[in-house]
C-alpha cells in the first residue's frame, strides 16, 4: 500500500523509471553497460568507464555498506518529522556507485561507518524511494 506523501518526490521520465519503480518488485535496479559491465548511476546517455552507449538494466543484490552518515535533528521541512538519518551507501557489486538514502528500523547509537546495509523500500504514490536497514536483523528496530 502506498504512503501518503510526506516528502519531495523524484520525477519520473522515461530515462529513471526503471529505478523509481523497481521496489514494487522488492528489486534495486542500475542502469549496466552492456560492453564493460559498469554500473551506470545516476543514469546518463554514456558509460564513463568505456563510452559505450549500450545499456541495459540490470537488478542488483540490495546489499551496501554505509559510508557516511548523519542524524538529523532540525526541522528542514514541515513534511519531515526529525529525528531522520541521512547516510551514503556503497553499493556491494560496484563500490563506486553511492546513494544517499535513508537509514532505517536502526537506532541511531548503533549506527556505524562499515555497517552491512540492505535495501527497503517506501511506497509513496508511483515512486519505491530505497532506503537501507540493517542486514543484520538484530540490530533492526520497529519504527522508522
Amino acid at each position: 500500500m502506498s504512503k501518503q506523501f510526506k516528502r519531495p518526490l523524484p520525477q519520473l521520465t522515461d530515462r529513471n523509471r526503471f529505478f523509481w519503480t523497481a521496489g514494487e518488485e522488492g528489486t534495486l535496479r542500475f542502469l549496466r553497460c552492456s560492453d564493460c559491465a559498469n554500473l551506470i548511476h545516476p543514469p546518463v546517455p554514456v558509460c564513463d568507464k568505456c563510452l559505450s552507449r549500450q545499456q541495459e538494466v540490470a537488478d542488483v543484490s540490495g546489499r551496501a555498506t554505509l559510508v557516511a552518515v548523519t542524524v538529523n535533528e532540525q526541522m528542514w521541512m514541515p513534511m519531515i518529522e526529525p529525528p531522520y538519518v541521512i547516510g551514503i551507501v556503497e553499493i556491494e557489486e560496484q563500490p563506486d556507485v553511492r546513494l544517499t538514502t535513508n537509514i532505517v528500523q536502526c537506532a541511531h547509537e548503533d549506527l556505524a561507518i562499515g555497517m552491512a546495509l540492505e535495501v527497503a523500500f517506501e511506497h509513496y504514490e508511483d515512486v519505491y524511494l530505497p532506503v537501507f536497514r540493517p542486514a543484520d536483523p538484530a540490530l533492526r528496530t520497529e519504527a522508522g
